[in-house]
């Protein structure tokens, strides 16, 4: 094999290796101490991981820093800025849809669906904690909050979603076109049942961001849902 195609390929698997490595050392982190001391763990390590790499990186590949931002990032046209924020939102979609697929094909459609279940029991909760520290929200940021994370969700970039007030004290989520329901309905499926995982996905994130915050799901599939939305979800607060 051609020496510089067979580098190429090794340098893309060891940044894959460097992420499950990273995604490792959480785990066990947590295993060891529980939750949300794994979570100020994982801060520290993750910023300095990440000064050190991209520093690292800037001087092989030529390129500045602006602060902490890779220049060729701020280079790029809002639009192509844009795309490619949808692109790389759309690539975590698809790779959960491989991994669901490929235990689904090893184990069955059972076993997929709880290790999905198991997964998002996980991620949800760490994404709410990644967009907190994103926006800098405070512990209880409240409706308000929560209203502003949602925003920031990797399905906000591939999904159509949108936000009713119903109360002061709650409002409404609708996920109005849902990418994987949609590809299903093109080809005839029937809805997804989304609903166990949902639980999960919804409560937990919200829990993360205030726990003082209620999750009502008042539909997901299997659930009957109108044309407009696929799934809906209340969110309250007793101050």
């Amino acid at each position: 094999m051609d020496h510089k195609i067979m580098t190429a390929r090794l340098i893309i698997d060891y940044m894959h290796r460097t992420m499950m490595h990273h995604a490792m050392w959480f785990a066990e982190v947590q295993h060891q101490y529980g939750r949300e001391k794994a979570r100020e763990i994982m801060k520290s390590a993750y910023e300095r991981s990440y000064e050190i790499q991209l520093k690292r990186l800037s001087k092989v590949l030529d390129f500045k820093m602006d602060g902490d931002i890779p220049s060729p990032l701020l280079d790029l046209s809002t639009d192509k800025l844009n795309e490619l924020r949808e692109a790389v939102a759309v690539n975590w979609l698809a790779n959960d849809g491989v991994w669901f697929q490929a235990v689904e094909f090893s184990k069955g459609m059972f076993d997929a669906k709880r290790c999905n279940d198991s997964c998002w029991a996980q991620f949800s909760p760490f994404e709410a904690w990644s967009v907190k520290r994103l926006l800098k929200l405070p512990e209880r940021s409240g409706l308000e909050g929560l209203k502003k994370a949602l925003q920031y969700r990797l399905y906000a970039s591939v999904n159509t979603q949108s936000i009713i007030d119903e109360t002061p004290d709650s409002f409404v989520f609708r996920m109005n076109e849902c990418r994987v329901q949609v590809a299903r309905k093109r080809k005839g499926l029937e809805d997804y049942p989304c609903k166990s995982g949902g639980l999960i996905e919804y409560s937990s994130f919200v829990e993360t961001i205030d726990p003082r915050i209620r999750t009502e799901c008042i539909a997901c599939p299997p659930d009957p849902h109108p044309e407009e939305y696929y799934c809906a979800w209340r969110f309250s607060i007793n101050e």
